[in-house]
């Protein structure tokens, strides 16, 4: 379960060395102080500066494009990951982040929970390829315990991921911190990368001395065609990892087994983008930034479900009384028993418990009750509307649904079910509301539409 560790927790190991908390630690941290790490992008080979800053509590990893009018700021969370070659790149609307995984690393091999990473460029600095770059200055000015719990997810349900001949799985287990189990094997590549297996443990391994300084690398008819693409024009062999016949070209390994060491710096990178340390244990088999991107969803699709069902079991935002307040409906068909989560105008989350004495069950059907699907869109346009009355320019109107659009009805709901509702604003002014709705049994979507609102005055409905 997601949950801040506290000093009871007979899971938890602390370390006197403020430079460098182990990834267990009970409290949040953030840096000692603002850094800068300038360079070229590692494959775009533009110019870069970057600033990393303090950040408060519960703040999270936020990028921040400072180079654009206005800047626009990503959150470091796998969801604004799109798929690139050979790198981790977020996007938000059509601004762009690249090869975030080398500084995800050092954040998370140092135990950083909150930063601001503000960037002048488009691509991250690549240095020689490793953590390093990051990891150095982090240390110089050292880190920051915070008054706050650290959250730290433990993975509930195995995952297994696979593509071709490559695969990745998350397993969970009681034990501090992410176990890997990385296994590179390039058959192919006719003996110039041996199979190298490695095991990890981030609770108890040195980060900074024996994975932070493993570097990218490359095969060499690979770095030819990317350079042939116009990537990495800037590079030579001397700069960053290329492997020939022989070996290294004109350089040398760091470690023996340097390739998967980097492999698993680049993994314990994107999957800090869950937002959160994991606890679990990792198999993986040749993955690579895709793969590794497709655990990470899995991962927080968990968590998702986790903190469902927490505020279901405990959260009242809005009882029933409140519900009536704000809507105009009563019985039959104020379908909202109860919202859980109301994350300011955002998204909000609902629950209607279906029962077999609901009035629609005498007529649909006799013999094998079903929930109108129309009843099921119903009651999601009415946790839309409690969302959009959040707004202070709102307060006295009422939502009246406007329009429907991308409406699925995709599971029959039935007595003793209980609809999750939820409702994230896509779009909201003065007088029209659009709103993404979704309902869901076991964690299963019975049902989704985008929902279109007017907002009216309460004495004109």
């Amino acid at each position: 379960m997601l949950r801040p560790e506290t000093e009871t927790d007979p899971h938890i190991e602390t370390g006197d060395d403020p430079q460098s908390p182990p990834a267990s630690s009970m409290r949040q941290h953030t840096l000692g102080g603002p850094i800068k790490v300038e360079g070229l992008g590692l494959l775009l080979g533009a110019p870069v500066h970057v600033s990393i800053e303090p950040a408060d509590i519960d703040h999270g990893i936020v990028f921040e494009r400072i180079d654009l009018d206005p800047p626009v700021r990503i959150p470091a969370l796998v969801e604004n990951v799109v798929p690139r070659g050979r790198r981790t790149t977020l996007k938000s609307g059509e601004t762009t982040i690249e090869t975030v995984e080398h500084c995800m690393s050092a954040l998370a091999g140092l135990g950083i929970d909150n930063a601001l990473i503000q960037i002048h460029g488009p691509e991250l600095p690549g240095g020689d390829g490793s953590a390093r770059p990051f990891v150095d200055p982090m240390l110089e000015v050292g880190l920051t315990e915070q008054d706050a719990p650290r959250r730290i997810f433990e993975l509930q349900e195995a995952i297994v991921i696979d593509e071709g001949d490559a695969m990745i799985a998350a397993i969970p287990h009681d034990t501090p911190g992410m176990r890997v189990i990385f296994d590179l094997d390039y058959n192919a590549t006719g003996g110039r990368i041996k199979r190298q297996v490695l095991n990890w443990d981030t609770s108890v391994q040195d980060y900074v001395g024996d994975l932070s300084s493993a570097r990218t690398f490359s095969l060499e008819e690979e770095a030819k065609a990317m350079w042939e693409r116009g990537i990495g024009r800037h590079l030579t062999p001397k700069d960053v990892l290329v492997i020939g016949d022989e070996g290294p070209i004109e350089n040398a390994y760091r470690f023996e087994d340097e390739p998967v060491r980097h492999k698993i710096l680049d993994m314990l990178g994107d999957l800090y983008l869950v937002g959160c340390p994991v606890r679990c244990r990792v198999v993986a088999y040749r993955s690579g930034h895709g793969l590794n991107r497709r655990l990470g969803m899995a991962i927080r699709e968990q968590m998702a479900a986790v903190d469902r069902r927490y505020s279901i079991q405990n959260g009242r935002v809005m009882d029933i009384r409140a519900i009536q307040r704000t809507l105009p409906h009563r019985y039959p068909m104020l379908l909202v028993d109860r919202v859980i989560e109301m994350d300011g105008e955002h998204r909000a989350v609902g629950i209607k418990n279906v029962t077999m004495n609901e009035h629609f069950f005498q007529g649909h059907y006799p013999g094998m009750p079903i929930m109108p699907g129309v009843l099921i869109i119903e009651a999601m346009a009415q946790l839309g509307g409690l969302l959009l009355s959040q707004r202070l320019e709102h307060t006295g109107k009422i939502a009246v649904l406007l329009s429907l659009d991308k409406v699925k009805l995709r599971k029959p709901v039935g007595p003793g079910d209980q609809l999750v509702l939820e409702a994230l604003s896509l779009r909201v002014s003065a007088r029209l509301g659009h709103i993404r709705c979704k309902a869901t049994v076991d964690n299963k979507i019975a049902a989704e539409a985008d929902i279109k609102f007017m907002l009216v005055d309460a004495e004109q409905e």
